[in-house]
């Protein structure tokens, strides 16, 4: 015989069920994620900016003769580090001798016209008083006298015109350095003189040696309000530091000083040309290397955290902290650069905010999910 069941009987029933399931349920939930947690690390902190740039030589010059002729001998090895004044090249200097001596003679033969055109005038003189010439005839011959010394002032500067052609015949280093490779042997004639004149090799300066690099519009403007605030000088008049790395160091071991901020921003580039100097005592930075800049930008107050505590979302980066009833908050930062092994976040946290630092990789610690935080620390990583 087939039971039916009344309202009240139902109903009953009904909540039995709910509560049995519900119990079920607690029952077979998982646990809330451990995570580790821990208020940002807060550190004053030395703000160092980094760019890209490459190593320049301080002194570059192009060895050009300022004669022409035949080069007779080089005197150096291709590469070799010079010394300013260094013999470099010679050129055959006999048609320069023949130019000397001819020029001295000629300067020997000014020098006769001058003294007899002054025994004339004195001569001259002397007859003028006792009226046996006239004065026309004085004048005439003080007019020969003047145009004989101008005449030796002229052979007198045409020797010192050969003798430093001559002397030009000698190339030699105008600064020190480390010098290139030879363009022309002995044996080859070449030009001289002021337009197209032969290359013969170049110069470049090795120590010290500058660094140049580009900063943005934005670090420059940056640099100015820190200027104007009194937190950070200016490059242009105090040598602030700077730390350089080559592509295959890992540490910030070469120390210089800025010297020279360029005064305008380069229209189509947006950026702003800088130079460092470095000194290179082993030779060893080469002009036209690149390296990693690190230019001092003040101190800071920081909030410090381990960058594996960042993620990534579509438009910006965000941290993940405890909220109430323990539940993940997501919280957007501004980060900033890695001091001491530490992400610093320039904005969007808060000194007493509990960040996660461990167990964001488990799959269930997303936003608006409860968790269990257990306490974490943030120290800089040890060095190696």
């Amino acid at each position: 015989m087939r039971r039916v069941l009344t309202t009240c009987q139902r109903s009953a029933f009904a909540f039995v069920l709910a509560a049995a399931t519900s119990h079920a349920l607690a029952q077979g939930a998982p646990p809330a994620p451990p995570v580790q947690v821990s208020a940002p690390l807060a550190k004053k902190i030395t703000l160092w900016d980094e760019y890209t740039g490459r190593f320049e030589a301080r002194e570059q010059v192009e060895v050009r003769a300022r004669v022409s002729g035949f080069i007779e001998k080089v005197h150096f090895r291709d590469g070799q580090v010079v010394n300013k004044g260094d013999l470099l090249f010679s050129i055959d200097q006999r048609p320069f001798q023949l130019s000397v001596d001819a020029a001295r003679a000629d300067v020997e033969r000014a020098k006769a016209q001058v003294a007899l055109a002054e025994n004339e005038v004195e001569r001259a003189e002397g007859l003028t008083r006792n009226q046996t010439i006239t004065a026309r005839d004085l004048d005439q011959r003080k007019a020969n006298l003047a145009s004989a010394r101008a005449s030796q002032q002229a052979a007198e500067a045409n020797l010192k015109q050969a003798e430093l052609n001559l002397e030009w015949t000698e190339v030699r280093a105008p600064i020190g350095g480390r010098i290139s490779d030879k363009r022309v042997d002995a044996g080859n004639l070449i030009t001289g003189a002021q337009g197209g004149a032969t290359l013969l090799t170049n110069i470049i300066s090795v120590d010290p040696i500058n660094f140049i690099f580009e900063a943005s519009e934005a670090d420059y403007l940056r640099y100015s309000r820190l200027l104007q605030s009194g937190d950070r000088p200016s490059g242009r008049e105090k040598p602030l530091p700077v730390r350089v790395r080559l592509a295959d160091e890992a540490d910030w071991k070469r120390e210089g000083r800025m010297e020279f901020v360029d005064n305008q921003l380069n229209a189509r580039s947006g950026t702003i040309r800088g130079r460092a100097i470095f000194a290179n005592q082993d030779q060893f930075l080469t002009a036209g290397t690149f390296g990693r800049l690190q230019l001092y930008a003040g101190e800071l107050d920081a909030l410090m955290i381990p960058d594996a505590a960042i993620v990534s979302d579509q438009t910006s980066k965000l941290v993940f902290i405890i909220g109430p009833e323990n539940k993940v908050v997501p919280k957007p930062v501004v980060p900033g650069p890695i001091v001491d092994g530490l992400r610093v976040i320039r904005s969007g946290l808060a000194a007493n905010d509990r960040v996660i630092i461990n167990g964001l990789a488990n799959p269930m610690v997303r936003p608006g999910v409860p968790v269990t935080p257990q306490p974490g620390e943030i120290k800089p990583p040890a060095r190696p």
